[in-house]
């Protein structure tokens, strides 16, 4: 088994640079790089997995820091591809986050909130398939505090590679304007289609 790379075709972004994303796009290619080295180091360890036991049970764990770490980015980039789209007008996802916030203004604004939480991490708008419901969370690092068994809808990366070089460290709240002037909400409202299905 191993993770393809996937590519991006990102346009020109309203305040967050090609250079910023050129760069953001190396982490992520490192991300895929290192969860198939990871896989791969599993492989041997498990040749005698008593000898191997506490080296296998770190890599196990670092495993999950850079599988989601990519996926997350998988998600992040694609919802900026295409050009910045606005929600559909009544859409499932429209009316879904209606249900459960009462407006498309005051869940943007819980998520606009979350996403300036101090600290690094990722503003995320989670769908449960067991309560059938959209949560939104905070994820400090990426193997801790997914919410289990929820497809991940739209993700923020709020760590400082991601805003930092163009917006410094007091530009965030700028940043988070910007991720949602750029928005491709046509992606966004696909994934949560396909989660729902």
């Amino acid at each position: 088994m191993t993770f393809i790379e996937q590519k991006f075709t990102i346009p020109s972004l309203k305040g967050i640079s090609a250079k910023t994303i050129e760069e953001h796009l190396k982490l992520y290619t490192g991300y895929v790089k290192h969860a198939n080295l990871v896989l791969e180091k599993i492989k041997d360890l498990k040749q005698d997995p008593e000898k191997n036991a506490y080296v296998l049970g770190e890599v196990n764990r670092r495993f999950g820091f850079e599988f989601n770490g990519m996926r997350n980015h998988e998600v992040y980039f694609k919802s900026l591809e295409g050009g910045s789209t606005s929600l559909t007008t009544s859409s499932p996802l429209q009316k879904a986050i209606e249900t459960t916030w009462g407006s498309f203004d005051a869940w943007l604004a819980e998520f606009k909130a979350i996403a300036l939480t101090r600290g690094i991490g990722w503003a995320m708008l989670f769908y449960d398939p067991v309560s059938k419901q959209l949560l939104n969370a905070w994820i400090d690092e990426q193997h801790f505090g997914q919410l289990q068994n929820c497809t991940l809808i739209l993700g923020l990366d709020m760590w400082e590679h991601s805003f930092v070089a163009d917006y410094q460290p007091s530009g965030k709240k700028q940043y988070v304007e910007d991720f949602f002037a750029n928005l491709n909400w046509s992606v966004v409202e696909k994934n949560f289609e396909e989660a729902t299905q």
